[in-house]
């Protein structure tokens, strides 16, 4: 249980990095990166059951990756002004 905890906030943070290189974004916060990435990877794995996409871990990645890029445009969309 632990482990997967610890591997989920990993990827998560790499996704996190990967969606504020693709945004743009400043990467100084690494702390900031794994929190959207966990969250995009949430936000990511709703929109994938609601489309029916989803089921093998590159599709997984690819939609914690998206998640992450619309969480990222949230977060500068009302936080950064």
């Amino acid at each position: 249980m632990l482990i997967q905890l610890i591997v989920e906030l990993v990827v998560g943070g790499l996704c996190g990095y990967a969606a504020m290189r693709i945004m743009k974004g400043n990467a100084s916060s690494i702390l900031l990166n794994v929190i959207l990435g966990v969250i995009g990877g949430i936000v990511g794995g709703i929109i994938g059951n609601l489309l029916g996409i989803g089921g093998g871990w590159i599709s997984g990645i690819v939609l914690t990756i998206a998640g992450a890029c619309l969480v990222v445009w949230l977060y500068r969309k009302f936080f950064l002004k």
